[in-house]
């Protein structure tokens, strides 16, 4: 599967290892934990006496004033050698003060550690504008992704080893899955099915006890039953769907992608292509999703495949003129199931 670069994360974590925090960083990304973690490593290096000193310094964005951004910036730290600034959530790209930002963050002082943090805003660059070449120009944009899944696997098996539990790789793999691979939803699981499993090793069934699936995971099961025509499991897993009480366009465009990753694997099997590959061109991070997928391939026809896909993509366009999107779903689902 394609990896994404990301240099600057990786610069972030050297820097953070040798001490040697930069002047301006810009956080954002789905991966809330690292997100966090890294922002408290900053803090200890910056201000070890604590953040009631006085050379930290915290602005929420919907409230920030730039009289108060340039006091803080301009104002040298006492007794200690450099002052950190938080501003979480403020629109950059989206504020009346664009001159004064660029001026700002352009010309920074040394001793001055400028964080804006983006956890509820989504950090929307514009290359249309100025601001946007001053912050490409001056700070270290970090985006905090998934984790690759060889990392995530040992990071939950360490966890549970810290925990008192073992569990293997494709049980850890599983769990990863299950929960959508984010660090901060999987912590909690973790502590819970290690304070639940009562044996020294987890198993699949004690994760399946306690978790609930993500969207992707169980519209992943669905997909199983729909291909092996099992209209009964069918209506079962898209019950679980629906008490989920996600969005039915959300549910429609989770289910055509698991279809298209369906046909995806049924074209590499035609082209004697390899299951890497089926990973690389379907986005699949799991390598047991694509031994699954491979499997349900293997007993469809490309033609079957075809009208799958079809018509979930017709379905999802009929969802946009209906009142009753439960039921068209589960029109859906039937049908899906009887091809």
């Amino acid at each position: 599967m394609v990896k994404k670069a990301n240099s600057n994360y990786e610069n972030l974590l050297s820097a953070i290892k040798a001490g040697e925090i930069g002047n301006f960083y810009i956080f954002h990304g789905e991966e809330r934990y690292l997100l966090d973690h890294n922002i408290k490593q900053i803090r200890s290096l910056i201000c070890p006496e604590g953040l009631d000193s006085f050379n930290y310094k915290r602005f929420e964005g919907n409230t920030l004033s730039l009289s108060e951004l340039e006091n803080a910036v301009n104002t040298f730290p006492a007794f200690a050698e450099r002052t950190l600034i938080e501003i979480h959530d403020f629109d950059i790209f989206d504020t009346n003060a664009k001159e004064q930002i660029c001026e700002i963050v352009s010309d920074l002082p040394p001793y001055v550690c400028l964080l804006f943090i983006y956890t509820t805003l989504t950090f929307k660059p514009d290359g249309r504008q100025k601001i946007h070449k001053e912050i490409i120009k001056y700070a270290e944009v970090v985006e905090f992704l998934i984790q690759e899944n060889e990392k995530l696997v040992k990071w939950i098996r360490r966890h549970f080893f810290d925990a008192g539990k073992n569990i293997d790789i494709r049980n850890a793999e599983y769990l990863s899955f299950i929960t959508g691979g984010l660090m901060s939803n999987l912590k909690s699981e973790i502590e819970k099915v290690a304070a639940y499993c009562k044996s020294d090793t987890v198993n699949k069934s004690d994760i399946d006890a306690l978790v609930a699936p993500v969207l992707d995971a169980v519209t992943f099961k669905l997909t199983d039953a729909i291909a092996s025509g099992n209209g009964k499991t069918s209506m079962h897993i898209l019950a679980e769907l629906l008490q989920m009480r996600e969005a039915p366009h959300k549910i429609i465009y989770s289910i055509s992608l698991k279809l298209r990753q369906l046909l995806a694997a049924r074209v590499c099997i035609e082209g004697n292509l390899s299951r890497n590959h089926l990973m690389e061109i379907g986005g699949i991070r799991h390598d047991f999703q694509a031994r699954t997928l491979w499997g349900v391939a293997q007993r469809s026809s490309l033609g079957k495949c075809k009208k799958l896909v079809s018509l979930c993509s017709k379905m999802a366009l009929e969802l946009n003129n209906t009142s009753e999107p439960d039921a068209r779903i589960i029109e859906l689902v039937t049908q899906l199931a009887t091809i």
